[in-house]
């Protein structure tokens, strides 16, 4: 089976998680973390850079790797690189997404995840929780 190697950004903002709506393919209106391939040559950490700026139109600051999720869809294997990042400003324009939405801890179950994101969502929600409950500092 293929392996297809990507990257996505849990982008924060306050205590929120930005999600985008995949606007075509088989998981078209699915929610999932922005992000995409990594390119010949390219680190994780440069692709994410790319793929947001081309997605978004933002520039993003990378905070750290929050963990890679191994999800066998039907006809290959996705192997995602997630991280926490920060928006250097605060303008998103959506360019290759119909959507987009600013969630919580609280309201990440209300929208369809793709699979594999849906994989990262409790380690973000963790996250949230633990920086909420415990007031403890984090990037």
């Amino acid at each position: 089976m293929k392996t297809v190697n990507v990257v996505a950004a849990v982008i924060k903002k306050d205590n929120k998680i930005l999600a985008t709506q995949r606007g075509y393919g088989e998981f078209k209106d699915c929610w999932e973390f922005p992000g995409g391939k990594i390119e010949a040559g390219e680190t994780p950490a440069e692709a994410l850079v790319r793929e947001i700026h081309e997605e978004l139109n933002a520039h993003i600051k990378i905070d750290y790797e929050l963990g890679i999720v191994e999800y066998d869809y039907p006809h290959f294997h996705l192997s995602m690189q997630c991280f926490l990042c920060s928006l250097i400003s605060d303008e998103l324009t959506l360019l290759e997404h119909e959507d987009m939405k600013w969630l919580t801890a609280t309201t990440m179950d209300t929208v369809t995840w793709l699979p594999a994101d849906a994989e990262m969502t409790p380690k973000v929600k963790k996250y949230y929780k633990l920086r909420v409950y415990n007031g403890v500092a984090r990037p």
